[in-house]
């Protein structure tokens, strides 16, 4: 896809779009995917170009392959890129809320299930299909599945959730059959992905909040010093050959009344 000129404070420059979502419950917001690791989030309906990049995501070390807004909570939204698949909020512009582990083999793709809030694929580009469900575990898949030698470009989901197709690097497609646990809604997962998903958010919320003291203190700290330095520089010269000569004369009165005291003691 073409180029897209942001320039504003964040990224400068021109950013190539890699990746496209749009979630058709908010009409007027899409968002882009970039090589460069940033998603952009844009506005429709914007009636001057500074207003047509809303926010900033960054995040990856390199471009994002898939982008997609989670069906159940459209605000947080699912990035793959690099070795690493991450999970954002809206309102979370400084950082991912989850992420998954680093993996040795680059990640080319994934989705969210369309009937568990709380699961989503991801492919490898060692032709492995990685299954990630947070009601069970998060540091590691829940299932991984090894199949093809070769690597797995894009996977697609069935709207019912019961299958998905993953399409290799030669041009083959596997079709894989999931189990009832991982296509069928489970109980309490709604409200179970809701807690999780403002748990971490609030969590980075705080963690962002710290970030921002800790850099006004350094700020503060360094013009702080940039001051005092300013003033030490700023004192009249005239000033400072006045202190010097009466130092100077000070410590010659001192070493000639030393003199005279010893002159005296001699003499008696």
């Amino acid at each position: 896809s073409s180029g897209i000129n942001a320039e504003w404070p964040l990224r400068p420059g021109t950013l190539g779009g890699i990746s496209l979502e749009y979630e058709p419950t908010m009409p007027t917001k899409f968002m882009i995917g970039t090589e460069q690791g940033t998603v952009l989030s844009c506005n429709r309906k914007a009636k001057s170009p500074a207003e047509r990049i809303v926010a900033s995501y960054t995040g990856h070390y390199g471009p994002i392959y898939a982008l997609q807004r989670n069906p159940f909570f459209p605000k947080h939204f699912l990035t793959v890129g690099d070795w690493t698949a991450r999970i954002w909020a809206e309102e979370i512009r400084e950082s991912s809320i989850m992420w998954t582990k680093f993996h040795k083999a680059y990640l080319t793709d994934g989705c969210w299930s369309p009937v568990r809030p709380g699961v989503f694929f991801t492919s490898r580009m060692d032709g492995c299909l990685d299954v990630w469900d947070y009601m069970f575990k998060q540091a590691d898949p829940t299932l991984s599945i090894q199949v093809c030698d070769e690597a797995l470009n894009c996977i697609r989901i069935q709207d019912a959730g019961g299958l998905i197709a993953c399409g290799s690097h030669s041009g083959n497609v596997t079709l894989l059959e999931l189990s009832s646990s991982l296509s069928q809604l489970q109980r309490n997962e709604k409200n179970s992905v809701t807690l999780m998903f403002e748990r971490e958010t609030k969590r980075e919320k705080i963690l962002e909040s710290r970030y921002r003291e800790m850099k006004m203190k350094e700020r503060t700290k360094s013009q702080m010093e940039e001051i005092n330095q300013n003033e030490e520089y700023d004192e009249n010269p005239n000033d400072l050959v006045e202190e010097a000569e009466k130092n100077f004369w000070f410590t010659i009165e001192q070493e000639r009344a030393g003199h005279e005291k010893k002159d005296r003691e001699m003499a008696e």
